[in-house]
Formats: structure tokens, C-alpha cells, sequence
């Protein structure tokens, strides 16, 4: 209808004429298409966040021998790296440093320390979950001896 006027105006003959009608349904199949096209449909758009992440988390190994080695080991856990740490070639004194230093990282990162052997500690950022304890393992094992 307000096309006819505007045909009128600009001289377009009846047999040019488009209908509204025909030019709607024209246009919904378009913009379907459009859609279909494009490859998004809007009602099932997920976040790329929410899947598997395209990084990998990473857990990373340390023997240190000296105290300044600590300092990699906090370094690791800022970048929100698992840490297991194994002091079986440390004096016992440089250990229990390092076990403090890294509680305090993990304390101010809100993450977690276990020991999981006698001198083999983990320390997680806050992120990280652990499900169940070795400690808890051994003590059932002696048990059932």
C-alpha cells in the first residue's frame, strides 16, 4: 500500500510494483538466511570461557637445593601453576624455610599446601582442587595389614 504511493510518485508502473506483503516475507527469509549464514544463533551463544580452556593448566616439579629456589616456586604459583615440591636433597633447617616461605605465598594467593611424602609437599593456587589426602591412603593400608 505505501509502496503504491511511493511507485506513484517516482512513476513505477503496477507491474513494477512490489507487494508489502511479498517484500516482508522476502525479507524474514532473508535475514533467517542471514542468520543461518553467519552461524550464530543467538539463543545457543556459550561464552568460549565457560568450555575447555585453550591453555592447559600446568603442574610443575622442584627439587631445590638452596633457599633462594623458593622464589621460583612462588614465581610458579602467581602463574597459577601447581607446585610439587620434593626436599629430599635439602638439609632439614633450608626445608622448613622454604615450607614457610611457600605457606605465606599460598596463604596471601588463598590457594593450598599438603604434604603428600615425607619430604614432598603440594602447593596449589587457589583455582587448583585436591580430593582426598596421601596420608589418609597410608594410614589405610597399615590397617589392613
Amino acid at each position: 500500500m505505501a509502496f503504491s504511493k511511493i511507485g506513484k510518485f517516482f512513476g513505477v508502473s503496477d507491474d513494477e510494483m512490489i507487494n508489502d506483503e511479498d517484500y516482508l516475507e522476502d525479507r524474514s527469509v532473508d535475514e533467517e538466511n542471514t542468520a543461518i549464514t553467519n552461524g550464530v544463533d543467538h539463543d545457543k551463544v556459550v561464552s568460549i570461557k565457560s568450555g575447555i580452556s585453550s591453555t592447559k593448566s600446568k603442574i610443575v616439579l622442584y627439587e631445590p637445593r638452596v633457599y633462594s629456589d623458593a622464589k621460583d616456586v612462588a614465581q610458579n604459583l602467581l602463574n597459577n601453576r601447581a607446585v610439587i615440591i620434593n626436599f629430599s636433597r635439602m638439609e632439614d633447617a633450608s626445608a622448613r624455610r622454604i615450607v614457610d616461605f611457600i605457606t605465606g605465598t599460598v596463604y596471601a594467593l588463598s590457594g593450598e599446601i599438603q604434604r603428600i611424602g615425607d619430604k614432598i609437599f603440594l602447593a596449589t593456587p587457589p583455582k587448583f582442587v585436591t580430593n582426598g589426602k596421601i596420608s589418609d591412603l597410608v594410614d589405610k593400608k597399615d590397617n589392613l595389614s
